[in-house]
């Protein structure tokens, strides 16, 4: 990991992206330990994701995104260069449901992310204890219509402040606004406790009750304007009988909702996602 350098690159699709690539890193003594790659044929567009071992690596980390400037000139490429061993900073945003969050947390415990979570944001104070186990710092920003924007921009100081990459929604119960999207364009990531498009509205697992669903999703995604509508990372789904009662499919979807969410972070935090409009390309 302390040697590893991961690029993540889209551009028109044309012969020999791969080999130049490639011998760009072997030309420098790097070693391919992972190579990823996708076309797609209605756009004519070419995806990758390549990972080296530079432990002989014959440039210096800090001039490598130098060093592979004119290459991506010439491909006309959207691209960047990410270090995997440079821990990512994520805040994480929470309401009341804490089982995203007591997820996410565990997780992070075990090393199982390489990232760093140093504060939590709150609407509501139910969640300070649970910050406070794991010694992490916890803010608490009651929200009014009146007073939202006032205190989205006190959040946003709290985000600089903490020299916050990323954001994560573990399910907190307000839209966000645009001076916080704008700031963190494609890196708020979200969890939708359905498939989307989906039952619109309030209390949607009794919805889905009541039209007799043999499957009910989680989904998540990263925020834009337009609400639920941003590029979808990850989703899964569970299988629903007319034996279920709402108490079991609200616990079928948490369930979904808490995995989906740690996947689409897992995905997120090592690099494996580049955004093409409002799609993914995931390399797993």
């Amino acid at each position: 990991m302390e040697n590893t350098v991961i690029l993540l690159l889209s551009c028109p699709d044309r012969e020999g992206l791969v080999s130049r690539i490639s011998n760009f890193i072997f030309e420098r003594r790097g070693n391919i330990i992972d190579l990823d790659e996708h076309v797609d044929l209605d756009e004519n567009l070419f995806f990758i994701r390549v990972a080296w071992n530079t432990k002989n690596f014959t440039v210096p980390k800090e001039e490598i995104k130098e060093a592979f400037t004119p290459l991506a000139k010439e491909f006309n490429a959207k691209w960047s260069i990410n270090f995997q061993n440079k821990k990512l900073r994520y805040a994480i945003f929470v309401s009341k449901y804490d089982h995203c969050l007591q997820e996410i947390l565990w997780r992070y415990s075990t090393n199982e992310y390489n990232i760093e979570i140093p504060l939590i944001i709150s609407n509501h104070e139910d969640l300070q204890r649970l910050a406070a186990n794991y010694n992490i710092d916890f803010y608490y920003f009651p929200i009014t219509k009146e007073k939202k924007l006032g205190q989205e921009r006190k959040e946003l100081e709290l985000l600089k402040k903490y020299e916050i990459d990323n954001v994560i929604l573990a399910r907190y119960m307000q839209i966000l606004t645009n001076q916080i999207i704008d700031e963190y364009r494609n890196r708020i990531i979200n969890i939708h406790h359905s498939f989307l498009p989906a039952f619109v509205g309030s209390n949607p697992y009794k919805q889905a009750f009541k039209r007799g669903v043999k499957i009910i999703g989680a989904t998540s995604h990263f925020v834009t304007e337009v609400l639920d509508d941003g590029p979808i990372i990850e989703q899964d789904i569970v299988r629903i009988s007319h034996k279920d009662s709402v108490r079991d499919i609200v616990k079928k979807g948490r369930d979904l909702e808490r995995l989906v969410l740690a996947r689409a972070l897992d995905y997120h935090s090592n690099h494996r996602i580049l955004t093409h409009g409002n799609k993914t390309i995931i390399f797993k």
